[in-house]
């Protein structure tokens, strides 16, 4: 449809509407900020992100590092499990070493004691721990006497004494007297105390008169 102007007037053209510059300035502050904070945010982000993966692997060495060591932890307690069982075995070889030895050692000294002493024999000799019980019998009361000062003599008894001695009558035709004495075993020093022979003294030069 044609339209006609008939007033032969010209139509006035619409007015444009400016914007203003100081919302300009804030919309474009605002989109600044924006940008400014999303990059500070990404920053941020990127930079814990290194370090949770930073934790995250020194984690997962000192778990690794952990288990390496449980495994050392459990071979070391084998280890010392082995060494106590042979350390055990060791004392038990020498305690028997040294008990095998010793009772050696007391048996000679008994049986010297008993060959320097007449007319006496022993019927039972038992040791618990240091001490020594010894039964025996005698032809006399003066035979038990000698064996018991043959005893300390000895130096390797200490502390002899003479529980029971009393008269035996097993036999009619003779008489015996029978005794029970406990004695203790002397210390090592001891023993090589009165075992080390006496120094002989010199005699001091006479002057001349």
């Amino acid at each position: 449809m044609i339209r006609i102007n008939l007033l032969g007037q010209t139509r006035p053209r619409a007015a444009k509407q400016s914007v203003p510059v100081e919302a300009t300035l804030r919309i474009g502050m605002l989109i600044a900020a924006i940008v400014v904070a999303f990059i500070f945010l990404f920053v941020t982000y990127a930079s814990q992100k290194k370090d949770l993966d930073a934790t995250n692997d020194q984690i997962h060495r000192l778990e690794a590092e952990r288990a390496r060591l449980e495994q050392v932890k459990q071979q070391v307690q084998q280890f010392e499990a082995q060494k106590a069982v042979l350390q055990q075995r060791i004392n038990v070889i020498e305690l028997l070493q040294k008990g095998r030895a010793g009772g050696q050692e007391l048996l000679q000294n008994v049986a010297n004691t008993v060959a320097h002493t007449d007319g006496l024999w022993l019927t039972n000799m038992s040791k618990t721990g240091n001490t020594l019980t010894i039964d025996g019998e005698a032809s006399s009361v003066n035979a038990v006497a000698n064996f018991l000062t043959q005893m300390k003599r000895s130096g390797y008894f200490d502390k002899v004494e003479i529980k029971e001695a009393k008269e035996n009558d097993i036999v009619k035709s003779v008489t015996t007297f029978a005794f029970s004495m406990t004695a203790e075993i002397a210390s090592p020093q001891t023993v090589q105390g009165a075992s080390a022979p006496a120094t002989p003294a010199v005699p001091a030069p006479r002057g001349r008169s």
